[in-house]
């Protein structure tokens, strides 16, 4: 649980590091760049400010380095307005919406698009919601395959049983591993190749064996997907407009 969160900075040459500090009932110190270059620092409410702000200066290259590779490949996203004709991604290919007047509202891929059947195809709302749902359930099968397909490389690595698998709208990350051994995947994932998510999967189910970035996490990680950075660089290069 979060006790305290305050607004730190420290200065780096001509920069000045700005990032959010998370004080709370954990052991160690977490630095985290998420991809829209905010800063989030996490450290346990008895560690003293003095040797938090000395962590994050002794890392402040490294973290500039991650604001710059994220600001190479920001995402200039375009409003949806659900219209025949606009292009939608599911898994790293681009098909664009057709509406077919129906009294039946559902989506379907079909000969290359993204068929929407619905009895108002001016109604914005049903049509995002139609098209919310059919992502969630295509991401349900998909994820479930792909963590079952990871899922069998690293278990010789003695990290316990199969995770539990969710799925949820994450603004700030692709997934993430809890302490209960869940494994939850954003549901944008479904737009992006399956090797990106097979990326995201395996990144985190090396969190069951390392919980955090170290170098025997990233040696891990590298054994079982060698190419994990060629996977990365390509997903955060996608752009879901």
């Amino acid at each position: 649980m979060t006790l305290e969160k305050t607004k730190n900075s420290i200065s780096y040459g001509t920069n000045d590091i700005e990032f959010e500090l998370e004080l709370s009932e954990r052991k160690t110190i977490q630095i985290r760049v998420n991809p829209d270059s905010s800063i989030c620092v996490k450290a346990p409410c008895k560690k003293d400010i003095d040797e938090i702000l000395k962590r994050v200066k002794n890392r402040a290259s490294w973290i500039m380095k991650q604001k710059r590779y994220f600001s190479r490949y920001k995402p200039s996203l375009t409003e949806r307005i659900y219209i025949s004709g606009e292009s939608h991604r599911y898994l790293g290919k681009q098909y664009r919406l057709k509406f077919i007047e129906s009294e039946t509202s559902e989506v379907k891929l079909r000969n290359g698009y993204l068929k929407v059947f619905s009895a108002n195809k001016r109604d914005i709302v049903l049509t995002k919601k139609l098209l919310d749902e059919w992502y969630f359930q295509h991401a349900k099968i998909k994820f479930q395959q792909r963590l079952d397909f990871c899922y069998a490389l690293i278990k010789k690595y003695n990290i316990g049983e199969m995770p539990k698998l969710q799925i949820r709208k994450m603004n700030m990350r692709w997934g993430s591993c809890t302490s209960d051994r869940r494994i939850i995947l954003n549901i944008d994932l479904i737009k992006a190749p399956s090797h990106c998510i097979d990326y995201v999967i395996m990144h985190e189910l090396c969190h069951l064996k390392q919980r955090n970035h170290n170098t025997e996490f990233f040696c891990l990680l590298l054994q079982l997907m060698p190419d994990w950075e060629i996977r990365k660089d390509r997903l955060e290069k996608i752009v879901f407009s």
